[in-house]
């Protein structure tokens, strides 16, 4: 399946958010525990900025229809962090599996110098082994293991930070 990304609008925030309260509900990719609403997720949205080297792009099929997101965003929070980003991917679940995951990456790869990213990293919980393969895939290291820091449905879960630099 072949897909494009576009710069997020205003207008695909329902759908954005309608895609990741899917992953809320799996446990697999977020410590959100319940579905956020758009007004939740209307700032979060504003903060990605391509001005400010944080975008947030909407992926299509050929059909136009947005089947998943990909955003970039602040590390930390400190201006020393300026050039490393978190990324975050999230594809509606009937898409996954079916190599838009590898697209995105592969997406990100001609993205980052135009952003000015030097480090990309990935948290990406213990039992989520699909994403953790995916991004070791693409050339991603362990940089760190950080065991039972999340408490989902009463399980303790684990979180790798999956880093490359670029």
């Amino acid at each position: 399946m072949n897909v494009t990304f576009e710069i997020a609008r205003l207008v695909d925030l329902p759908i954005i958010v309608a895609i990741y309260n899917q992953a809320v509900n799996t446990r697999e990719s977020t410590a959100d525990l319940n579905p956020l609403t758009v007004n939740q997720k209307q700032s979060w949205f504003l903060n990605h900025d391509v001005d400010k080297n944080r975008p947030l792009w909407v992926i299509k099929n050929l059909n136009q229809q947005i089947i998943g997101w990909m955003s970039l965003s602040d590390f930390y929070g400190r201006p020393a962090y300026l050039h490393t980003t978190e990324v975050s991917l999230y594809l509606d679940q009937t898409y996954q599996g079916q190599g838009v995951g590898k697209q995105a990456l592969s997406f990100l790869e001609t993205q980052v110098k135009r952003y000015q990213i030097e480090t990309v990293l990935a948290f990406i919980f213990g039992h989520n082994l699909a994403s953790q393969h995916l991004f070791v895939d693409f050339g991603y290291q362990k940089w760190a293991h950080l065991p039972a820091v999340a408490v989902l449905d009463g399980i303790q879960r684990d979180l790798n930070i999956f880093g490359k630099k670029y």
